[in-house]
């Protein structure tokens, strides 16, 4: 068997944990049962929904000491390659319906509706907009399609071609801006006040909340899907959550919450070592903007500021955070894509190891494992946020294009 990877890594404590704390009003009003279970409701009647599987790396977890290792594969979701259009048609759906109702003085306005083409020419009268290093902009084009509305995305300098013609092949305007994910949110923000748009972000500065909350509460179905999926007669013990805003993370810790009360799994958040904002922020005891190029080829995790509705849910409930670097991620994802281990090869994006690289770091380092109390009776949980959302990069790192690795 092939040598367990000793990658390089930073670990820290969170001092503002709560781990026996109870799921409070503070996280309640960030994500409440009754939003939770509309979200749920709309997006599981949309076409093609169906769960994404969770997979057995048991080779993995052998290799490594842990009892069972399962990895949520949302490659497959709604044929967009990552968990994205879970927040993101969701988000846009629930301002349509705001939106249509206001102009048309209806009441009780469904997405059903609006997906039937009831109101289409309402729809195209509105103009969504957001910022994105790829994915999220990918998933807000696509369901301003899928509901008719105008969308124009918002990039950064060094997003890459490969994944603005993703959105564009959408059909959304995409506007490249200079600096970091960071100033591209902002300009969407100013863009759209002038523009009398509609921003629909996924991170949240604590004055625009509606569209962030809406974006967790998809997010939080891939979750549950996974808590409705486990196989273990008991709570994992660990949940490794790569970080980027904090949103993905806040939903799922939040499902995990509700679900397991004291008895949820050790939250460990993961970030790249160049854009670790929630590793800072924790450290600190307050959110941390984070400066700079946040160059990682983990683009979807190049963030540098924490969002401020994630951070009620982030601060108490996350044990432990970890960097990691680019190598680990590469090494991560060849891993992967060869069945290393003896598991099927299996096609994972740049931005989906990350939680990966922070396991194997800590299980090959007994200071980290004794932290994290990893053991050879650990049920261990990773998110595969995405897939190969950017062909030509994967290829570039794996040295194979994913349809050559899904084809054995």
């Amino acid at each position: 068997m092939a040598k367990v990877p000793r990658y390089p890594f930073e670990l820290a404590k969170n001092s503002l944990a709560r781990p026996g704390a109870d799921y409070g009003p503070d996280q309640a009003a960030v994500l409440d049962e009754a939003g939770l279970e509309e979200a749920r409701s709309v997006i599981t009647a949309w076409p093609n929904y169906a769960p994404t599987p969770l997979l057995e790396l048991s080779t993995v977890a052998q290799a490594i000491g842990i009892a069972r290792l399962h990895y949520k594969n949302e490659a497959p979701r709604f044929g967009l390659g990552s968990f994205k259009p879970l927040g993101g048609a969701y988000a846009v759906a629930r301002l349509l319906v705001r939106e249509i109702g206001r102009r048309t003085g209806e009441t009780g306005v469904q997405v059903a509706e609006i997906l039937s083409g009831k109101y289409r020419d309402v729809a195209a009268e509105v103009t969504i907009t957001a910022a994105t290093d790829g994915n999220h902009g990918r998933s807000v084009a696509w369901a301003a399609q899928m509901l008719g509305c105008g969308c124009v995305i918002f990039i950064h300098e060094t997003v890459t071609e490969g994944r603005e013609k993703a959105i564009t092949r959408y059909g959304a305007e995409v506007r490249r801006t200079p600096g970091n994910f960071d100033d591209a949110v902002r300009k969407a923000h100013d863009t759209a006040e002038a523009e009398g748009w509609f921003l629909t972000p996924d991170t949240s500065n604590g004055v625009i909340v509606e569209a962030p909350r809406n974006f967790m509460r998809g997010y939080a179905l891939m979750a549950a899907e996974v808590i409705e999926q486990s196989p273990y007669s008991e709570p994992p013990t660990h949940i490794f959550l790569q970080a980027g805003t904090g949103s993905m993370a806040a939903a799922t810790c939040a499902q995990f919450w509700r679900a397991f009360g004291n008895a949820r799994p050790i939250t460990v958040l993961v970030e790249p070592e160049t854009a670790a904002c929630w590793f800072e922020s924790l450290k600190t005891g307050e959110p941390v903007a984070i400066t700079g190029e946040l160059d990682t080829i983990m683009a979807g995790l190049a963030c540098g500021e924490v969002s401020r509705l994630a951070w009620k849910i982030l601060a108490p409930d996350v044990r432990v955070m970890m960097t990691v670097n680019d190598e680990a991620a590469a090494d991560c994802m060849r891993l992967l894509a060869e069945g290393r281990y003896g598991d099927t090869p299996l096609i994972a994006g740049e931005s989906a190891v990350a939680g990966l690289a922070g396991l194997l770091a800590a299980a090959g380092n007994d200071e980290a494992r004794a932290t994290l109390g990893l053991s050879e009776n650990s049920r261990v949980v990773l998110f595969g946020t995405e897939g190969a959302t950017d062909p030509e990069t994967y290829a570039r790192i794996i040295g194979r294009r994913p349809e050559d690795v899904k084809n054995g």
